[in-house]
């Protein structure tokens, strides 16, 4: 994975101390000494004499500086079940050889790491790899990276970090205290669901794109052929029905319109466990990686899309077109969390003039909480195009506890089922998501709604 690389400022805090063994080469030289004199025993301060020297010899070149740390992640566009690299550098400012460095270094559990080794040297694999302190010796003024490799897992910014250091000098009499990084965050993107929706939009409301409008325009989806009149285009003259009417006449089109689509995350409840890339999803999951599907296939088709959080932060992203849209709809969803509120967020999300008419507003949903649904039923009587997403995971189980868990829970998806029965009612069409081709369907009968003549009322 080639990119950029996230690196962390090194860390150099501390200083050095003295270590045991250095307390015992002391402590036995200097009872060795006192012994000699109090006894007057020359062969005492011969046999003191290695201790003293070799202390010494230790002790000749001593390090100024701690050791230094950082930690460096590859920020390319990294997606779940990428494979994902970074490193844990210690660094040696000085010039004094360090003799024994031990790293260690804690990593997000959503980024499995499979193979932890020092650059140039054996890699080391297993389960909790990097969770392990690795010992190495760093010459001076150098420095030894400890290469991670592994896979992500889950969508999210998850830290690499933070890691630490202790180093060894003067054969073990002297160790520095540890010195401790701070992590770097890994951007790792939902992935994409495979999603294609080839119906029409229910209402195009921009000047251009890629959707036929029932409007009169320059386009390419014929609408018949009329009379010239003032004002068209030579180019569109039909020459076989102007020769045979000996009059001219133009083919006329329908124009081609771009459409406004809001993709609204329901966030005030979560259910299931996250399995990561290949295991079970949770409703956060479900959303998040649908919500990444729809936005990157009507941005392909050059719509506007935008996104909305149903939830006490009401967090919205404009609309826009093009691959930076797309790019920026990643960055906005790996801050998506569940946040419960006990009030009502509807006007705090749909304020004055925020959500254009014209716009077909997906709402991506696990139908847990009441007043979700009655999002669902307000934004149905003000006449827009609504489709509501289930997100909740469609194996998730009872509860295995004792009493009568289990009956409670057939009756909540009783009462689930009659509340999404009753939306439908309303004009709500409700669909899960299934990937490829999950709101084919339900486009199809807005887009009949909305094409409907109205009757209005006397």
């Amino acid at each position: 994975m080639a990119g950029p690389r996230a690196e962390q400022e090194p860390a150099a805090t501390g200083g050095w101390a003295p270590t045991r063994a250095l307390g015992r080469a002391v402590l036995v030289t200097g009872l060795l000494l006192v012994a000699a004199v109090v006894l007057g025993r020359i062969d005492l301060i011969v046999l003191a004499a290695p201790f003293a020297l070799g202390t010494a010899y230790a002790l000749r070149r001593r390090p100024a500086a701690p050791p230094e740390v950082w930690v460096a992640a590859d920020e390319g566009h990294l997606i779940e079940g990428g494979e994902l690299t970074g490193s844990v550098t210690i660094g040696n400012p000085d010039t004094v050889d360090y003799e024994v460095a031990v790293v260690r270094t804690r990593v997000s559990p959503w980024l499995r790491i499979d193979r932890v080794g020092f650059a140039g040297g054996a890699a080391a694999g297993g389960r909790a790899v990097a969770d392990r302190p690795f010992v190495t010796s760093v010459p001076a003024t150098s420095a030894v990276d400890l290469e991670l490799t592994g896979t992500a897992l889950r969508w999210g910014r998850h830290p690499v970090g933070p890691a630490g250091a202790r180093v060894a000098v003067a054969g073990g009499l002297l160790v520095s205290r540890a010195v401790i990084t701070e992590p770097v965050r890994v951007r790792v993107y939902p992935k994409t669901e495979p999603f294609e929706a080839v119906e029409a939009m229910p209402r195009a409301a921009g000047l251009v794109g890629a959707h036929h409008s029932r409007r009169p325009g320059e386009g390419g989806e014929l609408a018949g052929v009329r009379i010239f009149a003032p004002g068209d285009r030579l180019r569109r003259i039909d020459w076989r029905v102007s020769l045979r009417a000996r009059q001219l006449h133009v083919a006329a089109t329908l124009s081609d319109r771009d459409a406004e689509v809001v993709v609204l995350l329901d966030v005030l409840a979560e259910a299931g466990r996250s399995g990561g890339v290949s295991g079970a999803a949770s409703v956060l999951d479900t959303t998040v990686r649908a919500a990444a599907a729809i936005a990157e296939h009507y941005l392909h088709r050059g719509d506007r899309v935008s996104l909305l959080e149903y939830g006490p932060t009401a967090r919205r992203l404009r609309p826009a077109t093009g691959r930076r849209q797309y790019l920026t709809v990643l960055e906005w969803l790996l801050d998506v969390h569940v946040e419960p509120s006990r009030h009502e967020p509807y006007d705090l999300v749909f304020g004055p003039q925020l959500l254009s008419a014209d716009a077909l507003v997906v709402v991506l949903t696990p139908l847990l909480d009441e007043r979700s649904a009655q999002m669902l039923a307000r934004l149905a009587r003000s006449g827009r195009f609504v489709v509501a997403v289930d997100t909740l995971p469609a194996d998730l189980t009872a509860p295995k506890d004792r009493g009568w868990a289990e009956v409670a829970y057939r009756l909540w998806r009783l009462d689930r089922d009659t509340m999404i029965a009753q939306l439908r009612e309303h004009g709500v069409p409700v669909v899960g998501w299934a990937g490829a081709g999950s709101l084919d369907q339900v486009l199809r009968d807005v887009a009949r709604l909305a094409t409907a003549p109205r009757v209005g009322g006397r």
